[in-house]
């Protein structure tokens, strides 16, 4: 039996006030939840699957063994947008080979969210 592996569909987020959250991702993406449950938000992001997860108790230092890039087509562009929406700097955009860059920030809850310019991989 083989298992045939689609690709990313889903990249979640757990914050500890979704209503607030919601305006925050709102506002940082621009671009209103298709989904909207006590339980569940969900954005359609090029799409794909933003989703914020209610979590009671979040610790201050978050690990970062998983990072995920949302792609865009100027990464010091967006980066510059979501500092302006409340977004705490990670990692200052940098060029990482070729024509990749990357950077990433911290949401007001502390969640890493990550950009990437890889033209690779450009939607049509």
């Amino acid at each position: 039996m083989s298992k045939k592996i689609l690709g990313l569909r889903t990249c979640a987020y757990k914050v500890p006030d979704l209503n607030e959250a919601k305006e925050w991702y709102s506002l940082a993406f621009n671009v209103k939840p298709y989904f909207d449950e006590p339980f569940y938000v969900g954005f359609n992001i090029g799409g794909f699957e933003l989703g914020l997860l209610p979590k009671e108790a979040i610790r201050k230092e978050r690990a970062e063994n998983v990072l995920a890039y949302w792609g865009v087509e100027n990464v010091q562009k967006v980066y510059n947008s979501f500092l302006k929406c409340g977004a705490e700097s990670h990692e200052e955009p940098h060029n990482v080979g070729g024509e990749l860059v990357v950077a990433s920030v911290r949401d007001p809850w502390g969640n890493v969210i990550g950009f990437i310019y890889n033209p690779e991989f450009l939607m049509e």
